[in-house]
């Protein structure tokens, strides 16, 4: 936009996404600028009731920041990936949430996040479920791809070649595909839409070491570009080289929030007990479910 020139009015009906998109997008940036804002996510005394009983989330607060990517671990059942899908609001219609989500300070209502997903945010989905089986990996890619804005002509190989998959795996359906390759796809789907923000749930499950190293270079170069990546994962050792910071989460808490880098010794630079004892009751630590710190 030319300085000093008066916006566009927003077509008639238009929704809260759409009016997300133009109070925050940077001046004069188009579609294939979009990725390139930063996108600052802020969690806020977030807390998650079902109907049945029990709080599955309690008084989770975190801000993940552009240009970082943080590690949420935990054991399964600790709420990591119940924390991602409240984020987007893709939560079932009886779940009540307390608290606080904020993308560059403004608020995430349900439909703020509707019109916000595989744009400013996407989810990389723990299961391969998600895929369609009766449509052909080029097809819902290029599903991503325009439910983020982006033109038919939209180049699979390209995002394929991204998480390295050949050009050819576009003609192929699910079924035909190996779950490695599958939670690739998942991967080049989330990314088409170039979103700010990318949350990915256990990214890593089922990939040979190569891949596995190939995926997580991805979200680091991502984060490096001034995005701003949450892995989700339950595997501390192969995301700490990656990571600048990790959030430990137990029984829907965050515990201890760490700089990645004081994972190592004996923990005596970590700051949290629970996250020394997670650290050395690893098998290269000794199995020391004590912990070797004294420091409370």
């Amino acid at each position: 936009m030319v300085a000093g020139a008066v916006p566009r009015p927003l077509p008639a009906g238009a929704g809260p996404g759409l009016r997300w998109h133009r109070q925050c997008r940077a001046p004069g940036a188009g579609p294939k600028e979009r990725g390139s804002m930063t996108h600052l996510l802020e969690i806020r005394n977030l807390s998650l009731r079902f109907p049945c009983g029990g709080m599955p989330l309690e008084d989770v607060t975190l801000t993940a920041r552009p240009g970082e990517l943080m590690a949420i671990v935990g054991a399964s059942g600790a709420g990591k990936s119940l924390l991602a899908r409240a984020v987007l609001h893709l939560l079932p219609a009886n779940a009540r949430m307390g608290g606080e989500i904020r993308l560059n300070g403004i608020p995430l209502s349900p439909a703020t996040a509707a019109g916000m997903r595989g744009r400013a945010l996407a989810l990389v989905p723990q299961s391969v479920t998600f895929l369609d089986p009766l449509a052909t990996v080029g097809q819902q890619i290029r599903w991503a791809a325009r439910r983020a804005g982006l033109p038919r002509s939209f180049p699979v190989d390209q995002a394929l070649a991204r998480v390295g998959l050949p050009p050819e795996v576009a003609r192929l359906y699910p079924g035909a595909i190996s779950a490695g390759m599958a939670r690739r796809v998942l991967l080049a789907a989330a990314l088409a839409g170039d979103p700010g923000v990318v949350l990915a749930d256990e990214p890593t499950d089922g990939l040979d070491p190569d891949n596995l190293r190939r995926v997580l270079r991805r979200l680091r170069a991502l984060a490096d570009a001034g995005r701003t990546v949450v892995v989700i994962t339950h595997d501390l050792v192969t995301a700490l080289p990656y990571a600048d910071r990790v959030a430990v989460m137990r029984d829907g808490r965050i515990l201890a929030e760490e700089r990645a880098t004081a994972f190592s010794g004996d923990g005596s630079a970590l700051l949290s007990d629970w996250s020394r004892r997670l650290w050395n009751a690893l098998p290269q630590n000794a199995f020391d479910t004590a912990g070797r710190s004294t420091h409370a």
